[in-house]
């Protein structure tokens, strides 16, 4: 790790820092940082960056509430910009939006703009408000018992693909199954951070079983 006297502050003393979510990888926010607001986030474990506007330091979330808990601090390759990893309480946006980067300035025509997260707050809108004719809304309407075995059912199908070995039926079968999982997550309000959550618990015990094989 680099010293944080290797920091390049410009004339201003001040640093660009790029604030990341870590679990998303979404950029949530641009501030700015000096020494002090610098070695403040290191000491406490939480952002702290100086305003410009205001002419003075402004810890995240010492107001609204919306703290965000540093994870991790990386300088670029001529260490005048910083990215900071963050998982955070709230909004990072003071307008109370999820990042600060919501306006678009352009869009390429044939660009897809899917995503998981998108799927999911779909699918929340189905159970929300049930749309005719919409297969999440009859699977919500059916109940826990019909969306458990549209799960099981899928589940059959990938391990017949994958058996068969064929990528792309197996890709397709995979793609149904997941999406049946979202939707008995949502029917049993388990949201994405309880797996990931649970995920990264199992990360840190698989890596103490490496650690004890070796010793």
């Amino acid at each position: 790790m680099i010293d944080i006297s290797e920091i390049k502050f410009d004339k201003n003393g001040l640093i660009p820092a790029i604030v990341v979510d870590f679990y998303t990888k979404k950029v949530l926010t641009l501030a700015y940082m000096n020494e002090e607001s610098l070695k403040i986030t290191l000491d406490e474990g939480r952002t702290c960056f100086y305003s410009r506007s205001r002419q003075k330091l402004w810890r995240k979330g010492e107001e609204s509430g919306n703290v965000q808990h540093v994870c991790k601090i990386i300088a670029d390759c001529d260490r005048d910009a910083l990215v900071v990893i963050v998982k955070k309480d709230g909004p990072a946006c003071h307008l109370g939006t999820d990042s600060c980067f919501n306006d678009e300035v352009y869009l390429k025509e044939d660009f897809n703009d899917f995503s998981l997260d998108g799927l999911i707050e779909l699918i929340k809108g189905r159970k929300t408000s049930p749309k005719d004719g919409s297969y999440t809304s009859y699977l919500f309407d059916k109940g826990i018992d019909k969306i458990l075995k549209k799960v099981g059912e899928e589940t059959t199908e990938v391990v017949v693909a994958g058996k068969g070995g064929d990528k792309k039926e197996t890709v397709y079968e995979i793609a149904d199954l997941i999406y049946h999982i979202m939707v008995l997550m949502i029917e049993m309000d388990i949201s994405e951070q309880d797996v990931i959550d649970e995920l990264a618990s199992r990360h840190v015990i698989d890596k103490k079983i490496k650690q004890e094989k070796m010793t």
